[in-house]
């Protein structure tokens, strides 16, 4: 019995999907370079994992260590003792609601505000610099790619996380 060829669009779009993934982990290590390299500049003892504590607390404001957990796709247990080192380096603070003594909210300290800032200042700039290495003439189609690409990884749009802050100096 003569075995059955799987159609060669198929074949096609399996080899476009297996190339693109290979350039999405491309640039995603070119990216946490940049970022790691951004935050060790400003704050050797922060973690990118606890960097990363600070922006959805920065994007998403006030939340409780379940939802923090829920948002970086981690342990309760996990998010709650990355919180602990981030306190004890007074970038984060823990409140308790005055409805509910129970309920524990956590927050950006001032100092955990603008080392969000400081940090998303320098990335976006080595972030501009890349970006103007690349021939102009696909920018269009790369902006459009990209946001497709965090839309689907349910990132928080950066008007709604900036929070009125003038990041761009």
């Amino acid at each position: 019995m003569p075995s059955i060829a799987p159609p060669r669009r198929a074949t096609r779009d399996a080899a476009d999907r297996e190339e693109l993934i290979d350039a999405v982990l491309a640039a995603s290590r070119a990216l946490v370079a940049v970022a790691a390299r951004s935050l060790a500049d400003l704050a050797e003892d922060v973690t990118l994992a606890q960097y990363r504590v600070l922006v959805e607390l920065a994007a998403r404001g006030p939340l409780r260590a379940a939802d923090l957990a829920a948002a970086l796709s981690v342990d309760r247990s996990t998010a709650t003792r990355m919180c602990e080192r981030l306190v004890r380096k007074r970038l984060v603070h823990r409140r308790r609601e005055s409805a509910d003594r129970r309920a524990v909210r956590l927050t950006l300290t001032a100092a955990g505000r603008e080392l969000v800032q400081q940090v998303t200042r320098r990335r976006r700039a080595e972030i501009a610099k890349i970006v103007r290495r690349m021939p102009g003439d696909g920018h269009a189609q790369v902006l459009a790619a990209l946001h497709a690409f965090a839309a689907a990884a349910g990132e928080v749009p950066a008007q709604d996380w900036a929070m009125g802050w003038d990041l761009h100096p």
